[in-house]
């Protein structure tokens, strides 16, 4: 599995990339595509709306399941990646580059709430 140095992680599979501005880029991890399988849908909510800590951040449709994707705090949504509407398969293929699902603003401090890319290899065993 694909776990990127320069990236922080939930336990629940989603990858966080940190700008300067207090935003961060959001999606699903390589483990997490793999899992789910072939992706026909995200769902997401409005740009602009605020998720409250471990509310849904929307879901992920695949021809095995559905996903919701949730974080350990909360967050604005600032930007959606126009593009899945079209090929939500981005995810599948390029899970870290152009299947980013969202930009988010964080609420708070929280890097201290995920994981290194270290601490997610141990949690996914590889």
């Amino acid at each position: 599995m694909n776990v990127r140095d320069n990236l922080l992680y939930t336990k629940t599979h989603e990858w966080l990339l940190f700008q300067e501005d207090g935003q961060a880029t959001l999606g699903i991890t390589d483990y997490a595509q793999s899992e789910l399988g072939d992706i026909i849908f995200v769902d997401v909510p409005d740009v602009g709306d605020t998720i409250e800590s471990e509310e849904s951040l929307g879901s992920i449709e695949s021809v095995k399941a559905v996903s919701d994707m949730e974080l350990p705090f909360s967050v604005t949504i600032t930007e959606f990646n126009d593009a899945l509407q079209d090929a939500p398969q981005s995810v599948n293929s390029s899970p870290y580059d152009d299947g980013w699902i969202m930009k988010i603003k964080v609420s708070e401090d929280v890097k201290n709430d995920l994981l290194t890319p270290d601490q997610y290899k141990e949690l996914i065993g590889s």
